[in-house]
């Protein structure tokens, strides 16, 4: 397991709240699951390009079982009425040597706060410690928010579109 395991940053939302950007470990799992419940149908079918009402029990297993080696994942809480919930988590899986593939969900009510942008930011730093060079992603072309969150991600950005999806390359180095 790499420094991955343990990371922990603190950012400022929009609206002023503080927000946590961490590892995601087991015992988030429950709060997990209870996140991916508040994620509307218009949001999981940009995320997973299909209609999903449910997930797979091997779906679960791979978003629940992070090794943080090819396969790192973290999480944003935030605070709400005295209890910590996640509202967001970004994820890369290693695809080959120096480049993985990035995806992030963001719970619907909190969207539009910069959490989906302090993921980026916060899994740009862990991918380049563990010694990545290039984070990719696949964007359906109607997903103009997460097409601009990648534009504006500080990060150099090309951009390869076709009818049904958009290509994106982030440069760590």
């Amino acid at each position: 397991m790499s420094k991955a395991a343990q990371y922990s940053a603190v950012e400022l939302l929009r609206d002023g709240r503080q927000i946590e950007i961490r590892a995601f470990k087991p015992e988030d799992r429950p709060a997990f699951v209870a996140a991916a419940g508040e994620v509307g149908p218009r949001s999981r079918y940009l995320r997973f390009f299909t209609l999903k009402r449910e997930f797979s029990e091997k779906e679960r297993e791979f978003f629940l079982n992070v090794d943080f080696d090819k396969h790192v994942a973290l999480v944003a809480l935030t605070e709400e009425a005295g209890h910590k919930l996640i509202v967001g988590a970004g994820r890369y899986v290693g695809v080959e040597p120096g480049k993985a593939e990035v995806a992030f969900t963001v719970v619907d009510r909190f969207q539009g706060l910069g959490i989906g942008a302090a993921l980026v930011r916060h899994l740009a730093i862990v991918a380049r410690e563990a010694g990545l060079h290039e984070l990719i992603a696949e964007v359906l072309p109607e997903n103009k928010p997460m097409l601009h969150l990648f534009q504006k991600s500080g990060l150099p950005v090309s951009v390869a579109a076709e009818p049904d999806v958009v290509h994106i390359t982030m440069r760590l180095r």
